[in-house]
């Protein structure tokens, strides 16, 4: 069974900094590129980042780009979203997502 379980949400003041982890299972993670999607409330699914499968390339998404570092560390089948001068509009639930499977998610709230 696939499984993906994200850690690591919580709330923030704007311009703090959170570090989001997905844990999977049940699957080749060192084969499978993966990424981070989230959804604000009331809006449809956004990618995020997304990274290759032996961390060769990085991508993100123009509205944190500068701000989120997408990592992964094989041996422990774990990816990683880095998140720092968070904004309000990154408030989301952020889901991360692999062999088009997302976990359950973990939700980020800037607010002041």
């Amino acid at each position: 069974e696939v499984r993906l379980v994200e850690s690591g949400g919580g709330v923030v003041h704007p311009g703090g900094s959170l570090t989001l982890a997905c844990i999977t299972s049940g699957f080749d993670f060192s084969a499978r590129d993966m990424s981070w999607v989230r959804q604000a409330p009331g809006k449809g699914p956004e990618w995020v980042a997304g990274i290759h499968k032996r961390s060769l390339t990085t991508r993100y998404a123009d509205s944190v780009k500068g701000r989120f570092t997408i990592s992964r560390d094989n041996a422990k089948n774990t990816v990683y979203l880095q998140m720092n001068d968070l904004k309000p509009e990154d408030t989301a639930v952020y889901y991360c997502e692999g062999l088009g499977v997302w976990g359950q998610g973990t939700q980020v709230t800037v607010s002041s």
